[in-house]
């Protein structure tokens, strides 16, 4: 098992969903914790707390790159620097491109996109005094294939996946790595609606999941949080210390076809 004792990991986007998911892992490994994310995190912080680890939060906007500065002054000032950075914050839309409003585009490619650029320069200098860093970039499939009506998010995880290599090339001579994880459909909120808009029609719950999972992920299954934090636990063990600037398909064959 991947022992993490004495580092730091902040992961953005970390109060539900996949983050959290995220979090636990790293925790389990015996990582503190930062986390982020809008809300009382009170519960959250509490359900990482119980593996002995020392957690905060910090509130940050992502989408504001003085905001993300403070949170990295904060994790410098709290827990002496950040050893693992994890970008996960992400938001969607659905809109064909000439009915994309444009306000949506802006703030998609903010926090998809943008913040993934600033948390990883605030963060760099810290793990290369260090001599020791991951930066793991939450991508998706769609940072390899497109979808209808998803051109923001598809532009901006595209994007993460060209920075994830540079930074990869960038400290491919030091003890930083950088890497993308891909997920498929995972059951997160966002899928959750899609799934939701389904049975509005008058689909069975259960069709209606089958039917999602099938236009895409051939094994008709859901990646799960937990399974995405192992991966990322795996990037940051020895063992992974050669995989630099990759993009890691987690996602039921679905880029297979």
């Amino acid at each position: 098992m991947t022992t993490l004792s004495g580092k730091t990991a902040l992961v953005t986007g970390s109060t539900s969903g996949i983050g959290l998911g995220i979090a636990l892992s790293l925790a389990k490994a015996g990582a503190n914790l930062i986390l982020n994310g809008f809300g009382d995190a009170s519960k959250v912080i509490a359900e990482v707390e119980q593996f002995g680890s020392k957690v905060g939060h910090h509130p940050a906007d992502v989408s504001d790159p003085a905001q993300i500065a403070d949170m990295i002054a904060y994790a410098e000032r709290e827990f002496g620097g950040v050893d693992i950075l994890v970008n996960n914050a992400g938001i969607q839309h659905v809109a064909q491109v000439e009915e994309f409003p444009v306000e949506r585009w802006d703030s998609i490619i903010a926090i998809n996109l943008s913040s993934v650029f600033h948390s990883t320069r605030l963060s760099l200098p810290g793990m290369r005094a260090k001599g020791w860093g991951r930066i793991i970039n939450i991508a998706s499939v769609h940072g390899q294939v497109g979808s209808v009506g998803k051109a923001a998010y598809v532009a901006a995880k595209h994007g993460v996946i060209g920075l994830t290599k540079v930074v990869g090339l960038e400290t491919a001579t030091t003890n930083v790595t950088c890497n993308a994880i891909c997920p498929g459909w995972v059951l997160t909120p966002l899928v959750q609606k899609q799934i939701d808009d389904r049975i509005a029609k008058g689909i069975d719950p259960q069709q209606a999941q089958h039917d999602l999972l099938a236009e895409k992920q051939p094994s008709l299954e859901f990646v799960t949080p937990p399974q995405l934090g192992e991966l990322v636990l795996f990037l940051c063990s020895e063992a992974g210390s050669q995989v630099r600037g990759a993009a890691w398909n987690i996602d039921g064959g679905w880029l297979a076809q």
